[in-house]
């Protein structure tokens, strides 16, 4: 309370510049804090929402502050910030190395750029397995020191439906996540999609029904025939979220850098999914340019006048070659009187 009466006093620009997070009281119940945005922040009401009129709900993955902010200029829904960063951003073959720590530094970074969007930051592997202890205080961390305003868990054993069911019972809301779950490889044997077979079909909706009755307020359904999907987003009464499960889920995600076509390289290559659609060929782009400006810099073309800004008038630099013949510096001076000249030719 006293921090909401310190904020009401504070100046239109100081309070605006304080993060408007979708987990803070809205304005039906206080006066404030308002939103710092003419746009507002997506919130678990406007999801539901979403939800009920069977508008398409629309979630990318960021791990930066760049990539967040394309994200929000472009108004998606959703914001992961998902541990699919140690693959794509640090280099790793699976998600399991990225550490709590490494995650809480992409999800700042993330915050500070996306202003509008529901921001939601996976909970990596070994945080939350223990118990649900170990999952609420890691589920807290995601949301104080990160500044996100869900998390997501994977899974649907018992163990995981306690954890997150303890989680929205700490006040936090939880993101499930079932199917092909990366974290899990070493019992699934691999990157393997799931629910092709009538047990493991039944068995992803049934976790997807325990999720939900364990307080999620939305389930990612990932590598499952679009059928299985399609009866699992019926059977819930909460949005689906699909990755790889076909057209008929209240959602779909897809990973940065997967759709922008950011990295064309052979590990990249070796772990892009087969369901992504690449909307861009961005690293070839980057490629392009950086071969272009290692170019220009070796034959020379590169500073040109334009992009040497920086003048010292013709007196000065007159003043400046004799100061250094004074200090007995006299190849510098020589540098400097010729680089005055060829700068003044390159006009």
């Amino acid at each position: 309370m006293a921090f909401l009466l310190r904020a009401r006093n504070l100046p239109h620009s100081l309070a605006t510049s304080v993060r408007c997070m979708s987990n803070l009281p809205e304005n039906t119940v206080y006066s404030g804090p308002k939103s710092q945005n003419t746009n507002q922040r997506v919130t678990l009401s406007h999801l539901r929402q979403k939800y009920r009129a069977s508008h398409p709900i629309t979630m990318v993955t960021a791990y930066d502050y760049p990539a967040a902010v394309h994200l929000d200029t472009a108004a998606v829904d959703i914001c992961l910030v998902g541990d699919s960063g140690a693959m794509v951003v640090h280099g790793h073959d699976t998600t399991l190395p990225i550490t709590l720590e490494e995650m809480l530094v992409h999800c700042r970074a993330v915050a500070r750029g996306a202003k509008t969007p529901l921001l939601v930051g996976d909970l990596p592997f070994g945080t939350y397995e223990s118990n649900s202890n170990q999952a609420v205080d890691t589920a807290v961390r995601i949301l104080k020191e990160g500044g996100m305003d869900a998390i997501k868990l994977e899974g649907g054993s018992p163990s995981r439906i306690v954890a997150a069911k303890a989680i929205v019972e700490a006040g936090i809301a939880v993101m499930g996540h079932v199917g092909l779950t990366p974290q899990a490889i070493s019992v699934l044997g691999g990157f393997r999609p799931q629910g092709k077979n009538v047990a493991s079909a039944v068995k992803v909706v049934e976790t997807a029904l325990a999720l939900q009755e364990a307080g999620c307020f939305s389930v990612v359904l990932e590598c499952v025939p679009a059928p299985v999907a399609a009866a699992a987003t019926a059977a819930l009464q909460i949005p689906s979220i699909g990755i790889g499960a076909g057209p008929f889920c209240s959602g779909q995600v897809l990973v940065y850098h997967d759709l922008l076509g950011m990295l064309q390289h052979p590990h990249h290559a070796k772990v892009t999914p087969k369901f992504c659609k690449q909307y861009a060929r961005v690293g070839d782009v980057i490629n392009k340019a950086l071969l272009d400006y290692k170019e220009d810099v070796i034959n020379g073309s590169f500073p040109d006048a334009l992009h040497s800004p920086y003048k010292i008038s013709k007196t000065d630099a007159d003043v400046f070659s004799n100061e250094l013949q004074r200090l007995g510096l006299d190849k510098a001076a020589s540098a400097a009187s010729e680089a005055v000249q060829k700068m003044d030719t390159t006009k």
